[in-house]
């Protein structure tokens, strides 16, 4: 190699790519549990227990 060079960059950008797309599909599948588990599931149980009291004040 000749002084002074700049050394070839090889690899670089698949790995940014790689590394990119991993933690963008890891995020993203841990947010959508967070957000399933955390806000979603609760709010269909209530709606589940409310009607199941309505039907049963009901009758």
């Amino acid at each position: 190699m000749p002084v002074g060079a700049i050394p070839a960059i090889t690899g670089k950008l698949r790995k940014r790519l790689i590394l990119d797309l991993s933690v963008a599909l890891g995020g993203g599948t841990a947010l959508g549990y967070a957000y399933w588990y955390g806000v979603h599931v609760p709010s269909v149980k209530r709606r589940d227990t409310f009607y199941e009291k309505l039907q049963s004040d009901k009758q």
